[in-house]
């Protein structure tokens, strides 16, 4: 079968121009142009820290219309640039909303969000946009109805020549400061006992919704190579992380990999964990955090990952639930 490219990307709502504190027409444009301009162009992208609609979303870059997300007016612009880079190919775009912080009850200051695109000749089987699983851990929260809901997204689709995949797009929590070892632990992203029990939740949930081995699990872990999050995935979950296998990388050389940044830190935070029934093929055009030759360079404060695979052919099928 015809090798199939995915990307993960955290857009940092399509606001770095102004730190995150509210997304841009600018920014906006500048990331479908990089993703336009891939060559081949991703099937599947899973995209995290997107918005539905709240002040941050809309008081630089207005809504078009009273009901409209920001999704679909990123949809727009990629499809416009599709279109100048002379390619006619099409995605099917799913929200699958997170959080919401309101100000008041039809007033959001902000919201949280993933979303996942895929080729328009893709059949899509399953989604769970209407009601994405949700993954938080609340009970560590000083105040847990104020903790910010984090998800898993999944797609189960079909591709032109009726192969199917599982995929999972998620976000997790950021270490949670309260935890002594926060404060005297030499590394945290990863390791905060609120972040152990979403990677416990999550892996319970690709378990429970999979239909085959052939799975990928993409995102934003927050989480550092060879911590316990990490770890739960590779050794616990009998996961793998192709981008390490195909470079064949340590831990250790994977940290210095970095696919995010921070003021002075750089940490390799994003993943993609894959089921034994996905063959990876390549990650032309994954470039670390700051690579100035890198066409998604300055537009996040992530990297996006680009990988190649192949879907094994059909075996090791469970049984529908």
């Amino acid at each position: 079968m015809q090798p199939l490219r995915v990307l993960s990307y955290n857009v940092r709502y399509f606001g770095h121009g102004t730190r995150g504190l509210a997304s841009t027409r600018t920014a906006m444009q500048r990331i479908a142009n990089a993703l336009a301009r891939l060559d081949p162009l991703p099937d599947i992208a899973c995209l995290q820290e997107v918005e539905t609609a709240s002040l941050r979303a809309t008081l630089a870059h207005p809504r078009t219309r009273p009901d409209e997300i920001q999704l679909e007016r990123f949809m727009a612009m990629l499809n416009e640039a599709l279109r100048a880079h002379g390619k006619n190919q099409t995605y099917e775009a799913y929200y699958f909303p997170a959080h919401t912080y309101r100000l008041t009850q039809n007033t959001h200051i902000y919201t949280t969000g993933l979303a996942v695109l895929a080729r328009s000749d893709f059949t899509i089987d399953h989604h769970n946009a209407h009601g994405p699983h949700d993954i938080t851990c609340r009970r560590v929260h000083p105040v847990p109805r104020l903790k910010q809901t984090r998800i898993c997204a999944h797609v189960r689709l079909r591709d032109p020549q009726g192969e199917t995949i599982d995929v999972f797009n998620t976000h997790l929590s950021l270490p949670t400061a309260i935890a002594p070892k926060f404060w005297t632990a030499p590394a945290r992203m990863g390791y905060g006992i609120n972040q152990i029990e979403e990677a416990y939740k999550l892996s319970h949930f690709i378990e429970t919704e999979r239909r085959s081995d052939r799975f990928v699990v993409m995102g934003d872990f927050n989480s550092l190579p060879g911590s316990p999050v990490y770890r739960h995935f590779v050794q616990d979950h009998g996961l793998y992380d192709p981008f390490a296998r195909l470079h064949r990388m340590s831990d250790d050389e994977l940290r210095a990999f970095p696919t995010a940044g921070f003021m002075q830190w750089r940490m390799h935070l994003d993943h993609v964990f894959s089921g034994p029934g996905i063959d990876w093929i390549d990650f032309d055009e994954t470039h670390p955090f700051g690579d100035k030759r890198a066409g998604f360079f300055g537009l996040s404060d992530h990297m996006p990952l680009i990988g190649r695979c192949r879907v094994a052919p059909r075996s090791g099928l469970l049984a529908a639930s």
